[in-house]
């Protein structure tokens, strides 16, 4: 199962489908195939793994790290595949949360005389889908906020200059690690307005997967001359979330330089109502994970409404100080007290070069 688990990783951007892995083992305890999911529309992980196997697949073991499927989507159902290749035996990580699936795949197994157990590894797999999990039980992206400080909790100096606060390894492990892995990155307009970014995935020796660009932008001051602009010309990847009025007074500058207008109703705030947009990415977008990488009025929105479940800080030995210098999260505040500060979990510290990177989860 940890070599299944180790392959399915490989399914990098297998997003909205779930990273899954498949090893067969046969009688004698070799492994005789393996295989993973690479990507929407491509096969199952074990599809691929019967197909290495051969006939060898004959009253095998097969290890896979998610339930398989029973249902027809863009592929047949892998439970009907492992079946007519003679399986004797399936060993699951977890049961796949889809409703489609839950329970259904394990039970066609079980009905056509396959020994099948569940909850091998589980945790690991869980934490391997987690973005796949949340966007199938609540229908919501799985939202990750990333943001480069210095030790004195600064993202920028007071004349705002940000470039760069964080060395090339660590923001190489971003672009490698977060960006071409989840399906859309989020700014506010302020910093396209400050940086004009390019929010693209830049990896070294190789190309990545652009995530899709989503700028919230009440009144649509992007500069049409902006790089998330002159880009979607080329590849239609950036969305511009508004307010109603203002998609209707000029959305169609931007459609016609192939950009995505997204009208959205105002919160009690006069802003763009995030409970609304993440509804909208996760269900008509089918988007199962969001990376916020700015401003600070967008992450402190952000976590307010308590859409963000993981929070991620890369921190630079560097000091800046100063009142005027930005902070990770504005607003007017998560907390007055410090009995009711946002409380964070599973909090891991890692060195990269100089700098740290600490990952962790927001406590529900």
């Amino acid at each position: 199962m940890r070599r299944a688990l180790r392959l399915a990783v490989l399914g990098k951007h297998a997003s909205p489908n779930p990273m899954v892995g498949c090893v067969i083992v046969d009688e004698s305890g070799e492994k005789v195939g393996e295989g993973f999911h690479p990507q929407p529309g491509k096969p199952h992980a074990e599809i691929y793994a019967l197909s290495s196997a051969g006939t060898k697949a004959q009253n095998s073991t097969a290890y896979v790290t998610l339930e398989p499927c029973s249902h027809h989507g863009r592929t047949p159902p892998c439970a009907d595949a492992l079946i007519a290749a003679g399986i004797k035996r399936v060993v699951v990580a977890m049961a796949d949360p889809d409703h489609r699936v839950s329970g259904r795949g394990i039970k066609k197994l079980a009905e056509a005389g396959i020994v099948a157990e569940v909850g091998v590894l589980e945790s690991e797999s869980r934490r391997l889908n987690r973005s796949y999990i949340h966007h199938r039980l609540t229908g919501l992206p799985y939202v990750t906020v990333k943001i480069a400080m210095t030790l004195d909790g600064k993202t920028a100096t007071g004349a705002g200059d940000s470039k760069w606060i964080t060395g090339p390894r660590t923001r190489q492990w971003v672009h490698r690690q977060l960006r071409d892995r989840t399906d859309a990155i989020l700014v506010g307009v302020t910093t396209i307005l400050k940086d004009d970014p390019l929010l693209t995935t830049r990896i070294y020796g190789g190309k990545g997967r652009d995530p899709i660009r989503i700028v919230l932008d009440s009144n649509l001051r992007t500069p049409l001359t902006s790089n998330v602009v002159k880009q979607s010309r080329d590849d239609g990847k950036t969305i511009v979330a508004c307010l109603t009025s203002a998609a209707e007074e000029r959305g169609g500058e931007y459609a016609d330089r192939g950009v995505s207008i997204l009208p959205m109703k105002a919160d009690n705030k006069g802003r763009i109502d995030l409970n609304e947009l993440m509804q909208t990415l996760g269900t008509k977008w089918g988007l199962s994970s969001v990376l916020i990488e700015g401003g600070a009025t967008v992450i402190a929105s952000a976590v307010e409404e308590k859409l963000v479940s993981r929070y991620i800080a890369t921190v630079a030995p560097k000091l800046i100080g100063g009142y005027s210098a930005p902070g990770a999260i504005g607003g007017d505040g998560l907390a007055s007290t410090m009995k009711n500060a946002v409380q964070l979990s599973s909090v891991t510290v890692r060195r990269s070069v100089s700098d740290l990177v600490i990952d962790a989860l927001i406590c529900e």
